[in-house]
């Protein structure tokens, strides 16, 4: 997607629709297009990287044992 939309900017330039008012347009949405999947593609290679130097977590020690369950009291039988 961020190569398309660089090359329909590109194309926009080349063919001179960026001089009219919907090719000005055309080319700020193409432009925004690249930006916000350049931004995704930076926030998942980020996160990947955070990921990757973060340690492996510990597995978690037994705590104290666990108390029984307290049971429901038995229902009273009415007459």
């Amino acid at each position: 997607m961020i190569i398309a939309s660089l090359g329909a900017a590109g194309w926009l330039f080349a063919t001179g629709q960026a001089g009219t008012v919907d090719g000005l347009f055309l080319l700020l949405t193409v432009l925004l297009t690249a930006l916000v999947f350049a931004l995704y593609v930076l926030f998942v290679i980020h996160r990947a990287m955070e990921a990757a130097a973060a340690p492996a977590k510990q597995p978690a020690k037994a705590g104290p044992a666990a108390a029984p369950a307290k049971q429901a009291p038995a229902p009273v039988a009415q007459p």
